[in-house]
């Protein structure tokens, strides 16, 4: 894939991906939505856009995907839908691209990638302003939902590495969608009594299942092929930075001094690992 269209589609990856946390937290802290309907229309509503993006390109084209990367999706979207009940747009987008980032680097490791000395200085530098952040004191994160959005990370993670073997971006990432529907109805039906919804919630979460994670995740898939699985993880962290300066704009959400200077180590950091090659073993490569 060449550079520049790879560098396209990241950077619209990541402001999808920082559109998420805003309308979550916006849906979750605005309205009465609660985070059970959020995740389900959410993930109906993606699966319906991408259903029809993918008929628009022609009756030959079908669902693809596979139950493994449906469930990390679910796991995913679940967790993350809790986890913005407590926490701000900026501080949940740290843990989660945080947990993202550990979870592909491990398995990029095992799998034979190696950082250069210029890319691991950008990792040193981009992870250590995120534990900068997220060091205990009077703003720390409460634990239940710093944990569920680790969880989270670690679901999506995952589902970021199976999408690099995936094949087909949009019927792909289509077809996890659709299988997604199965789990969220489950989990529906197991917390029936308690979902409540308005208006503006629904529409939040409308949107964020049909453009900022529908669409936005059909262009991360197709992304992803250009970019080793180091350069994956890394390139997310950018995605902290944008929620938090979205959170502070439009909900008013506090952005510290210790945070614009985490922002820009996270960035440094990243064009750092982004300039570098990374080495991979030579059967990855044949």
């Amino acid at each position: 894939m060449p550079a520049k269209r790879t560098l396209l589609l990241t950077a619209l990856a990541m402001l999808a991906f920082a559109g998420n946390s805003l309308l979550c937290r916006l849906a979750l802290k605005a309205t009465q939505l609660d985070a059970v309907s959020f995740t389900g229309i959410r993930i109906l509503s993606g699966a319906l856009m991408l259903g029809l993006l993918l008929r628009l390109r022609g009756h030959a084209a079908q669902a693809g995907g596979n139950w493994r990367a449906a469930a990390a999706l679910f796991v995913y979207a679940a967790a993350f839908s809790y986890a913005y009940v407590q926490l701000d747009a900026g501080t949940g987008a740290l843990l989660l691209f945080g947990a993202v980032q550990v979870t592909m680097l491990v398995v990029g490791l095992l799998r034979g990638e190696r950082l250069a000395n210029q890319a691991l200085l950008g990792f040193a530098l981009a992870l250590g302003g995120l534990l900068v952040q997220l060091l205990p004191s009077a703003g720390a994160p409460p634990l239940l939902g710093a944990l569920l959005m680790l969880l989270a990370g670690v679901a999506w993670g995952f589902y970021s590495l199976l999408g690099r073997n995936a094949g087909d971006p949009l019927a792909a990432t289509t077809g996890n969608f659709l299988r997604a529907i199965a789990f969220a109805a489950l989990l529906a039906l197991i917390f029936h009594d308690r979902l409540q919804a308005d208006l503006p919630g629904l529409a939040y979460a409308v949107l964020s299942g049909a453009v900022t994670s529908g669409i936005g995740y059909a262009i991360w898939y197709a992304a992803l092929p250009g970019l080793s699985a180091i350069q994956a993880a890394s390139v997310q962290l950018s995605v902290p930075v944008l929620a938090a300066l979205s959170g502070a704009l439009m909900l008013g959400e506090h952005i510290s001094l210790r945070l614009l200077l985490v922002s820009l180590a996270v960035l440094g950091g990243i064009a750092l690992i982004l300039r570098a090659k990374v080495r991979t073993p030579v059967a990855q490569r044949a």
